[in-house]
């Protein structure tokens, strides 16, 4: 009896640590820089979107077989809002969160010591206009920069590459691209105005993760 539970025990702590291991937790660290669209208006040309800005988030993945993993990840952006035009330039202060669950194909098995992979998935980014809201903004004539909330349906993928440190922590490297309809509530076409309609976030970032 006393060898059975013994036994018992020791398989059910075997399966406790390779329940474990399929779970990844980690934390990233870059930058996001956007591109912007064009604007055509009876008063000329111009272009608006988001600066640069930093960019931190966190993740938690499952690997699901052998090449196939999935992750849930959120990403904070500070990205103030712009329009540009001959030289001049308004600006307001804007943040963004990111939600999204990737697929990830690695070409190299676990417990490899350098793992390429590749992403794809789907989610949604709430962009935020956290300035203050003025009688006057310049470069109105193409559009107004408000202080509002706006939620857009947002597709990911990216590609990267994970280093192992020690058995359970791993180095990662990678790069994302967030392509979502620009958010036009955010940063409101003028009359007669007209935008661009498609906005991506290239996100280049560098973190840590643990595996259980």
């Amino acid at each position: 009896m006393k060898q059975f539970a013994a036994s018992a025990l020791l398989l059910v702590a075997s399966a406790a640590c390779c329940c474990a291991q399929q779970w990844e937790f980690g934390g990233m660290g870059g930058g996001g820089f956007l591109s912007n669209v064009n604007v055509s208006s009876p008063f000329g040309s111009a272009s608006t979107g988001f600066k640069t800005g930093a960019a931190v988030g966190g993740f938690a993945g499952q690997n699901l077989y052998t090449h196939l993993s999935g992750e849930l990840r959120y990403t904070f952006l500070e990205n103030n809002l712009h329009i540009r035009s001959n030289g001049q330039e308004a600006t307001f202060s804007g943040q963004a969160h990111v939600l999204h669950y990737d697929l990830l194909y690695h070409t190299n098995r676990k417990g490899s010591r350098r793992q390429f992979f590749v992403a794809a998935g789907a989610g949604m980014k709430v962009f935020r206009g956290t300035g203050k809201e003025q009688a006057y903004q310049p470069l109105y004539q193409f559009g107004y920069m408000t202080k509002t909330q706006q939620v857009k349906p947002m597709a990911s993928v990216g590609a990267g590459v994970r280093f192992t440190l020690s058995d359970r922590l791993f180095l990662r490297a990678e790069f994302r691209d967030y392509i979502t309809a620009f958010p036009t509530q955010l940063i409101a076409p003028a009359p007669g105005a007209k935008f661009g309609s498609i906005l991506q976030d290239f996100v280049p970032m560098v973190g840590l993760s643990y595996e259980f």
